[in-house]
């Protein structure tokens, strides 16, 4: 059986001891993803001119899919083979525009999903995480 582990570079790090990707034979796992870049800023949190930031959930969501898809593809997979998805929604106000958004890349035949509320992710402008697993035969 293949076993691989994989923290890219170029994406930002980890916050503790875990990989981005890791394939366990057929099998790919990738860990909570959100929006965050490899400076540490985050897609969809613009800083307005009084000092907050204006969060959307949008262009998170997506930028959420792509840093997956950039992972998926570091291990030869790609988001056609993803076969499960849990999604952590900060708020669920938020499920519509996240829809909205998955919808783009998605469809019926897309991977199965979960999306729960948690009270909070590590940062404050982060609406979401994503945490998926793929099939794709060695």
């Amino acid at each position: 059986m293949s076993l691989e582990s994989k923290v890219l570079k170029d994406r930002a790090q980890p916050l503790g001891m875990y990989p981005h990707v890791k394939r366990v034979g057929d099998f790919i796992y990738v860990s909570g993803t959100s929006s965050r870049r490899s400076d540490n800023t985050h897609v969809g949190a613009e800083l307005q001119d009084d000092g907050n930031y204006k969060l959307d959930i949008e262009k998170q969501t997506a930028a959420v899919i792509d840093n997956i898809q950039v992972l998926l593809k570091s291990i030869g997979a790609d988001l056609s083979d993803l076969i499960d998805m849990g999604v952590y929604l900060v708020d669920m106000k938020d499920f519509k525009g996240y829809n909205k958004a998955y919808a783009k890349y998605f469809d019926h035949t897309g991977p199965t999903r979960t999306t729960v509320a948690v009270s909070e992710l590590p940062h404050p402008n982060l609406l979401i995480e994503i945490k998926a697993i793929a099939y794709k035969p060695v």
